[in-house]
């Protein structure tokens, strides 16, 4: 039977990560809560939420992981000429809320969302409490793109992208590696695996070896002041 986490106890700790089922892959736990302290305990050690509305808070953490290292993005020449031709602005927390609303909402042939009001509101406070950063990708003033996610450490825990012109996404993605490098991170999660981030050069580490990875990295600092600059 899956564990049950007491919805009005957020310092009750997960399973063990080798617990999590086979099938689906990576579900440790339901319930709990979505806030700040659950959020963050979750994701330092490898877990992160993913439910949809008619369902109780669900907690994963699948087997093998897809990490990327913010200094082996892999730049395809066709995306390298896109971003030199510099048509595309990229800001980060300028528009968080706008980022995540606009990753919530339904794509083609997906019935539904699994960026729930509830997760949009729990990611919006971890976004003022300074954990939860966004990209954005603007043509002139328009929103085109973008991505958000958890910063931890040395760490970034990205949770979605939106595009809505070619690339955008992809752009928004170089900048936030470039960003990430400059400032001494070393691991971006991607989660679970897609053509879209294989492109780009991401790769697969076994759970074990991920959760000992964040172990080390979410403790230590960046570099520099990161998203305060």
């Amino acid at each position: 039977m899956l564990p049950w986490l007491n919805p009005d106890d957020d310092s009750t700790a997960f399973p063990p990560l080798g617990s999590a089922l086979d099938d689906p892959n990576g579900l440790l736990a339901a319930g709990g809560c979505l806030s700040p302290a659950r959020l963050l305990n979750a994701y330092q050690h490898g877990i992160f939420p993913w439910f949809e509305d008619n369902q109780p808070i669900l907690w994963w953490s699948p087997n093998p992981r897809i990490v990327l290292a913010p200094s082996e993005l892999h730049v395809s020449r066709s995306l390298r000429k896109l971003i030199n031709k510099e048509q595309f602005t990229c800001t980060f927390d300028s528009a968080f809320t706008q980022v995540i609303t606009h990753c919530a909402e339904s794509r083609d042939g997906q019935h539904g969302t699994w960026i729930t009001s509830s997760m949009v509101d729990a990611y919006v406070e971890l976004f003022k409490q300074g954990h939860a950063h966004s990209i954005e990708v603007w043509d002139e003033e328009k929103l085109i793109g973008g991505l958000y996610g958890l910063s931890i450490g040395q760490v970034f825990f990205g949770e979605s992208m939106f595009s809505r012109q070619s690339n955008a996404s992809k752009v928004g993605f170089a900048f936030l590696c470039e960003q990430l490098n400059n400032w001494g991170f070393k691991l971006i999660d991607c989660q679970v695996e897609s053509e879209h981030l294989s492109s780009l050069g991401a790769t697969i580490m076994p759970r074990d070896k991920f959760s000992e990875r964040l172990e080390s990295l979410c403790v230590e600092r960046p570099s520099t002041d990161a998203w305060l600059t």
